[in-house]
């Protein structure tokens, strides 16, 4: 395939216009979809957007769901899809963001915001090095920049106009979809497959220049409540039992090693994420992963075994342990028959001057979902860094690298069988 020219400048400004809508996603709103209006208003934006570009079969539903259709243009064969989330993370303020470009960095820590004294610091993150020379968009230090998940939709939409633009690359068939609530974890839970009616597909959802990720933990997210008996301190010798105590016993029963904060690569973990309660009642909420799958379910064995050993310690009924399993290992799925949509990433990346870089996600994507509700779906860097974070960054040319990869994947897709 010829080289690409893209727009840069282009691409740099549809990525400016979707970060300034405030699309946080809220986990704890599991009633409404989506679970906050801003993700609707930029829902209707992208709508609009790809209508006026000439996209077909643009639809958007009561959930938050948009679809589109590129058609063919003279290859017939499977259908690919490309997937980005429009919400963005509750871990750091979401807006409004002000954000700029560092034109040609020149490798030296970047003051986000003089006021403040808030500095992008290379000790800290010393990876942005690897972009000296290059332009980065970065946030002012006081919200996150929204690059996750809005560089995946710049890079889909600006493929999309770039192939509609330029009609002597043949592809195929090409779905498109932007979804809500992906930072809660569930917006694969109304995502239509059917409707969506692609062979394959990828999420543009990930990190670094290069990232190419078919292998995900497996996830379970349980909730242990403790109960306790609450009595007069005054009177409590032999009668109180402490659930905030039997709470921090339980910290302490969990393998050491096996903590987030002491574990890398395929190593899986226990975490302990948010407690809450009384001495009468306390909850913990938990994190159980591993990629290895007989690992994962011997993790929450052990889980139970310890609900066990402090029942008998304190009495039946004093630990429940209420099991939640989010989701598994896409690995499964791709490699049972589907390698060849991952060496087409790769041939994809490598058309582009991209190196693939293809590692376990030490969590999840919403591809791990689809691919076991019967949509194959590996994920693909975006190009940013720092996500979910006041210190998120996004070298602009990484951006554009993402956009060209999903070209390449569009034109040759269609020959998967």
């Amino acid at each position: 395939m010829v080289p690409l020219d893209l727009d840069t400048e282009k691409i740099l400004k549809r990525l400016e216009d979707y970060i300034s809508y405030n699309t946080q996603s809220d986990e704890e709103n599991d009633q409404v979809y989506p679970s906050t209006p801003g993700q609707m208003v930029l829902a209707r934006h992208l709508k609009e957007e790809l209508e006026q570009l000439g996209l077909q079969e643009v639809s958007l539903d009561e959930n938050g769901y948009v679809m589109a259709t590129l058609p063919a243009n003279g290859a017939e064969g499977s259908v690919v899809g490309f997937i980005s989330h429009m919400d963005t993370s509750p871990d750091a303020p979401g807006g409004p963001i002000h954000s700029r470009v560092v034109h040609d960095y020149d490798g030296k820590d970047i003051c986000l915001n003089k006021e403040k004294n808030i500095v992008l610091s290379t000790k800290d993150f010393p990876e942005i090095l690897k972009y000296k020379g290059q332009d980065i968009i970065v946030t002012d230090g006081t919200t996150l920049l929204g690059a996750d998940d809005k560089a995946g939709v710049t890079a889909i939409v600006s493929a999309m106009e770039y192939l509609l633009h330029h009609p002597d690359l043949k592809h195929g068939k090409i779905r498109i979809a932007f979804t809500p609530d992906e930072e809660t974890g569930r917006s694969p839970l109304r995502f239509d497959v059917k409707k969506f009616h692609a062979d394959f597909a990828y999420t543009i959802d990930g990190g670094e220049l290069g990232g190419l990720e078919y292998e995900n933990f497996n996830a379970a997210n349980p909730e242990i409540i403790i109960h306790g008996r609450s009595v007069h301190t005054g009177d409590a010798k032999g009668k109180m039992v402490n659930a905030i105590s039997i709470a921090s016993q339980w910290q302490s029963l969990l393998p050491e090693g096996e903590k987030p904060e002491c574990t890398e690569g395929r190593e899986g973990f226990f975490h302990v994420y948010k407690i809450s309660g009384s001495v009468e009642e306390c909850t913990l909420s938990m994190l159980v992963r591993d990629h290895d799958r007989a690992k994962f379910e011997k993790k929450k064995q052990y889980l139970q075994h310890m609900a066990d050993f402090l029942n008998e310690k304190y009495g039946e009924g004093t630990v429940e342990v209420k099991p939640h399993d989010v989701y598994f290992n896409m690995l499964d799925i791709i490699r049972d028959g589907h390698m060849d949509i991952v060496e087409l990433a790769r041939k994809a990346m490598k058309q582009a001057g991209v190196t693939p870089v293809e590692l376990p996600i030490r969590g999840g994507t919403d591809g791990a979902q689809l691919s076991f509700k019967g949509l194959p779906c590996p994920n693909i860097f975006t190009g940013g860094a720092n996500f979910h974070s006041r210190f998120e960054y996004l070298p602009i040319p990484s951006l554009v690298k993402a956009c060209e990869t999903v070209i390449e994947i569009a034109c040759h897709g269609w020959e998967i069988r």
